[in-house]
């Protein structure tokens, strides 16, 4: 069983679409919440990611790792596939 990934998006938003690739790239599924202009959503967003406001807001198994910086970050270091893989939380 892979890992539950989570992130918040907007449609038109650079980082959000290269963020989406990578995961896409690693087959990896994933549940996105389009928040565009819904600021209801996006303050929701900011709570669980320690009052994180900018997007992309990426969860793994709902631990927040960041945006897509972050997680290119974690590819880099070869640390990303293992998150993706895990079930446990971190």
């Amino acid at each position: 069983m892979a890992a539950k990934v989570e992130i918040y998006t907007w449609r038109t938003c650079p980082y959000c679409i290269r963020a989406k690739s990578l995961l896409a790239t690693k087959g990896v599924e994933f549940i996105e919440y389009k928040i565009d202009g819904d600021e209801l959503a996006r303050n929701k967003m900011a709570q669980r990611a320690h009052g994180g406001r900018s997007l992309p807001q990426i969860f793994i198994n709902d631990h927040h790792i960041g945006g897509c910086d972050d997680m290119y970050a974690l590819e880099a270091q070869g640390n990303l596939n293992e998150l993706l893989a895990s079930t446990k939380s971190a």
